[in-house]
């Protein structure tokens, strides 16, 4: 019995972005399914990095693949904790810039294009700077609903959906959690600041990514 026609489209797809992204020196995997994608973290990147610190840019992505739960148990690795909602935000700033010197840093991306670009809008700008520099290794994990042909669709993406969604999860008082669009606001809550636009990993494959054939994330 031969594959439903959206299955070989996906695949097709996901090869495709893995080669995009090899070519621009970043290292690709590809999971079929979200366990395979947890498998690939746990056993092909941490097993052989065997990193002593580790921290996490916000990214639904990371949690709902159980991947934050599973390293805060860990005893064996420093866990710079950027998702305690417990502590203070001068405590919670502190931590995200001693999370720019981790191991192994691990997070999400708004959007990758066909030709293998990152595309990132940030709103304090820790987790587009740990993909810029700092950590000795960073980890993305992308489901397939953030490919996109091109900036102009990456941009349009994050601004019409990406932005407006965020906002809503984590109770911002913005323009666009109401208006579920873009308003380009003056909001103290505004969580659209610095864009980053990522073509290539230097050094090669420091930035390890892990493609997911599922939908997941915003």
């Amino acid at each position: 019995m031969n594959q439903p026609a959206t299955e070989t489209y996906w695949q097709g797809k996901l090869s495709d972005i893995k080669k995009a992204l090899e070519k621009n020196n970043f290292e690709a995997w590809i999971a079929d399914t979200k366990e395979q994608a947890h498998s690939i973290v746990m056993q092909d990147i941490y097993n052989k990095i065997q990193p002593t610190s580790i921290s996490f840019g916000g990214s639904i992505t990371v949690q709902e693949l159980g991947i934050y739960s599973d390293f805060l148990n860990k005893s064996d690795i420093q866990v710079i904790d950027t998702y305690d909602s417990s502590i203070s935000r001068e405590e919670m700033i502190e931590r995200r810039r001693e999370s720019l010197l981790v191991d192994m840093y691990i997070t999400g991306t708004n959007a990758v294009t066909y030709n293998g670009h990152l595309i990132n809008l940030d709103g304090m700008g820790n987790r587009v700077a740990a993909l810029t520099f700092g950590p000795r290794n960073v980890v993305l994990l992308i489901g397939r609903n953030k490919i996109v042909p091109d900036l102009e669709k990456a941009i349009s993406r994050i601004k019409e959906y990406s932005a407006p969604v965020n906002t809503i999860r984590l109770n911002k008082k913005t323009p666009c959690a109401q208006s579920m669009q873009c308003e380009d606001c003056n909001s103290p809550d505004r969580i659209c600041n610095t864009w980053t636009i990522t073509e290539k990993s230097n050094p090669p494959q420091r930035v390890k990514i892990v493609l997911i054939n599922s939908e997941i994330g915003f």
